[in-house]
């Protein structure tokens, strides 16, 4: 097993996936780790979906005009969602559950990517997030944050340069 700091050092945004099928047990280890993911008062207010379908990952790479067209030749997407009623901060608890589903691949040897749903728009008429919904039944009061695309890489990445890190934000005691 990796130590967490060598996860997050290698852990970068893959959008190339070769075509071959995530494991059901390895979708189920990153949905686990998400369920167990800190979220306020134990609100646990998000839910997930997995997709898998071919054609349901091709629509769902049309949610943004830029940032989710490479979606389509990803083998596994997880819609990040979260009830809105249940707490007055789902974006953040959302937000750590969809980070450690990423770490998990990671972990799994499996490369991951954010694509951003909250807050973009399709088109000029359409959100992204009211497209998302429409095409899954989501709920209303539910709000759709992010899509994590999961697969085994099909392009490398360089970890983190140590030497290249912005020391200079780390402040200490003041700003």
């Amino acid at each position: 097993m990796n130590s967490l700091f060598e996860l997050l050092k290698n852990r970068r945004s893959i959008r190339k996936y070769l075509p071959r099928s995530v494991e059901q047990d390895k979708i189920a280890l990153i949905t686990k780790a998400a369920l167990m993911s800190p979220s306020s008062k134990r609100s646990n207010p998000w839910e997930f979906i997995v997709v898998q379908e071919s054609e349901t990952l091709q629509e769902l790479a049309g949610c943004r005009p830029h940032g989710s067209q490479f979606l389509a030749e990803s083998p596994l997407g997880i819609i990040v969602t979260a009830d809105t009623t249940k707490t007055d901060v789902w974006m953040e608890d959302a937000s750590i559950a969809a980070i450690i589903m990423q770490l998990q691949a990671q972990d799994l040897e499996l490369g991951s990517c954010w694509i951003q749903v909250y807050g973009r728009n399709k088109d000029d008429k359409t959100t992204t997030e009211s497209y998302i919904r429409g095409l899954l039944n989501i709920p209303d009061r539910f709000a759709v944050l992010c899509i994590i695309s999961i697969g085994y890489p099909n392009e490398e990445r360089k970890p983190y340069d140590e030497n290249k890190l912005f020391i200079e934000k780390i402040h200490s005691e003041k700003f």
